[in-house]
């Protein structure tokens, strides 16, 4: 169940999760060699993947739907205090990309048909993308 594929609301879409990102690859038609965001339950996980520019500590401890593209370009974003915490605070990093395929619109039937595990899906929930922020050694860049 550990890699298994997610259908799931998460903090800021119904999107595909999993902990192998080639599984998201393959529901979402996407080329291998794009990365997804990975989305963390804590700071201290997030330590153990990369380390957050002094600079930048506060802006990342505080940051609610944002997403930080690292120095080492890998992205992430810490999620606290959402129903999304349920299944993250079980597996603690989980690659997250949104439940459609690659450059099209969502369609809940074929995110559906994509996965192994359906999280409870909520009704016609309007949902936000995150703001995407590069990170360097001093400076802050909005991407999104």
């Amino acid at each position: 169940m550990k890699e298994s594929l997610f259908l799931t609301p998460t903090d800021t879409t119904i999107g595909f999760v999993s902990q192998n990102s080639f599984k998201i690859d393959k529901a979402k038609k996407r080329k291998p060699n794009k990365h997804y965001i990975r989305v963390v339950d804590s700071l201290k996980t997030l330590k153990s993947f990369t380390r957050v520019p002094i600079a930048h500590k506060n802006i990342v401890r505080r940051a609610k739907k944002r997403t930080f593209i690292m120095p080492n370009e890998l992205s992430f974003r810490v999620v606290k205090d959402t129903e999304h915490n349920l299944l993250l605070d079980r597996l603690h990093c989980l690659y997250s990309s949104s439940a459609n395929l690659s450059g099209e619109e969502y369609s809940e039937a074929y995110a559906r048909d994509k996965v192994e595990v359906i999280v409870t899906l909520p009704k016609a929930k309007k949902y936000n993308a995150s703001t995407i922020y590069r990170l360097g050694q001093k400076n802050i860049k909005v991407i999104r």
